[in-house]
């Protein structure tokens, strides 16, 4: 029982520390997807200015964390969102999964940002040639628990499968689209923070060849 108490008083502890951090001013939803955007510009021009990145930045964040934005993107290696937005420790809360796709776990990620430390905006980040996109659009059947990622897609193969162009990439546009849509409408923390203008929630796609992030406007 004391090593019970123990655990429980470590949990609370805990809890007290890292998940209630009274939170600095935060950077408005506009003027945070506006510095993503300044320092992507700054990647495409490979002009870099790799920031937050001293000492004294990790030792600023061993009893905090405040980032700017929530980025979740797909798993894919040639996309990560700290180099691609030139952006340092702390700045970004980051959730990877191939295809950017949300299951509860995810949204619930996004919930304790958004609650826990402040975070006012989110970057359902997609990208060209995705692997869990294309395995989705040419169906068949996924080995293993890939089948789960490819269900999760379907619905954008679906709504896309009869427009003309490159299928995999009106595919990627799409989901990218629609989990934006699946976040805004989460509830009820990220409804209501989106209905109170607290939170904004924006589609993007990265081009591989030239490192350009576009921001997607959303349609029904």
């Amino acid at each position: 029982m004391p090593m019970i108490r123990r655990l429980i008083a470590l949990i609370a502890f805990l809890s007290s520390t890292a998940w209630a951090q009274p939170a600095p001013p935060a950077l408005s939803p506009d003027a945070a997807l506006n510095k993503l955007l300044q320092g992507n510009q700054r990647y495409i021009r490979h002009k870099e200015q790799h920031p937050d990145e001293t000492l004294a930045r990790r030792k600023e964040l061993v009893s905090t964390q405040h980032p700017f934005a929530v980025i979740l993107s797909c798993a894919d290696s040639r996309v990560p969102p700290e180099l691609v937005f030139d952006q340092g420790l702390g700045d970004l809360f980051v959730i990877r999964v191939a295809g950017n796709i949300v299951d509860d776990a995810v949204l619930a990620s996004i919930e304790y940002a958004v609650e826990h430390t402040g975070t006012k905006l989110v970057v359902v980040l997609a990208h060209e040639s995705c692997g869990a996109v294309t395995a989705a659009v040419e169906g068949g059947k996924a080995p293993g628990h890939l089948s789960a990622l490819v269900a999760a897609i379907q619905p954008s193969v679906e709504a896309t499968a009869n427009l003309s162009g490159d299928r995999i990439h009106l595919c990627v546009l799409e989901n990218s689209r629609r989990v934006a849509r699946q976040i805004r409408q989460s509830e009820p923390l990220l409804k209501e923070a989106v209905d109170r203008n607290e939170l904004k929630v924006v589609a993007a796609d990265y081009a591989l060849d030239t490192g350009k992030v576009t921001v997607l406007e959303d349609h029904p």
